[in-house]
């Protein structure tokens, strides 16, 4: 018999936080004749490969992997060739730094059942084992309460027929390609719900500065959503921010100007900016210094966001900073 739902996952040169997926998967409650799990990558190493092929879910039949040239696929491309070598009618996205409960491929089950023909957006949490690590000056995580219009892929639920009906993800673009599948999929009248019983917890991973601003670069065709689904504008800050720290900054920087001349104003114009962007560690003085230590790296980075917008922007002829 085909299983009920497979699990989808785009991997790329993360053997060990794929393992511990992996391991995850093996620990479902959902019994292991009513799942599948593909995985597609393009890793350049032979870990991977060697990881797909002896693990016990692939011994047991339940694992089945897909290989691609290394470095040559964006995320879009790997998941659909993943979905499409799955045979379950429900597919299941999650990625290779994403660690679910036990009982998450269960209760994904039971969601899409309440919803036939619906996409389902699950909940997404920093893992619990590496909380700690939300202290890093700069982290990389996922922490989603559905739904969003942003239908990120670290915990969705299709119907195979949507995915075909639409062709799957575009796979030319390096972000937004998940986005722009879920907002044609409302376009055509398909519902589009959020459970938070669907849980799923996304790794937290430190990244230096200096490669965490390299790697904004990849933000620059964000502004093709907003061109090709002008309906997401609603979902962005006054329609034209990617984020409400973006609307503020150019507030904070004529504040930094006008600082010798008015202190008063200049601390009124930056804390809108300072509110929003440093990060929240509690309260006390002690606190109020770590966060006064974030300004300089917050502000890297989102000049250097809504620099690279700007240049997405008057490439594909559509405003979002």
């Amino acid at each position: 018999m085909a299983p009920e739902i497979a699990v989808v996952v785009a991997s790329h040169d993360r053997p060990l936080r794929l393992r511990w997926l992996l391991e995850a998967l093996a620990d479902q409650t959902l019994a292991r004749d009513r799942f599948e799990v593909v995985v597609a990558h393009d890793s350049s190493g032979a870990e991977t490969d060697q990881l797909l092929e002896d693990h016990a879910l692939a011994r047991a039949g339940t694992l089945r992997h897909v290989r691609r040239a290394p470095g040559s696929s964006p995320p879009g491309a790997n998941r659909n060739a993943a979905w499409r070598a799955a045979r379950a009618p429900i597919v299941a996205f999650t990625d290779d730094d994403c660690r679910p409960p036990r009982e998450w491929l269960a209760n994904a089950l039971r969601a899409a059942q309440r919803h036939p023909g619906a996409i389902v957006q699950g909940a997404t949490q920093p893992d619990p084992d590496e909380h700690r690590l939300l202290w890093a000056p700069v982290h990389h995580k996922q922490n989603i309460a559905p739904p969003t219009a942003w239908a990120q892929t670290c915990n969705i639920v299709y119907p195979r027929a949507v995915l075909e009906r639409l062709n799957g993800f575009d796979e030319r673009r390096l972000v937004g390609e998940d986005a722009a599948l879920a907002a044609a999929a409302r376009a055509h009248g398909i519902d589009y719900v959020g459970e938070p019983d669907v849980l799923t917890y996304h790794a937290v991973v430190p990244v230096p500065l200096p490669r965490f601003l390299r790697s904004l670069q990849r933000w620059e065709d964000l502004p093709l959503l907003v061109k090709e689904h002008p309906e997401m504008r609603r979902h962005f800050p006054l329609g034209l921010f990617w984020k409400w720290t973006h609307a503020w900054l150019p507030l904070a920087l004529l504040g930094a100007a006008l600082a010798r001349r008015t202190s008063f104003l200049s601390l009124l114009l930056a804390l809108p900016w300072a509110k929003t962007s440093l990060p929240w560690y509690g309260p006390g003085k002690r606190n109020l210094v770590f966060r006064l230590r974030q300004a300089p790296r917050r502000l890297a980075i989102d000049a250097t966001e809504m620099a690279v917008l700007a240049r997405g922007s008057l490439r594909h002829r559509a405003p979002l900073l």
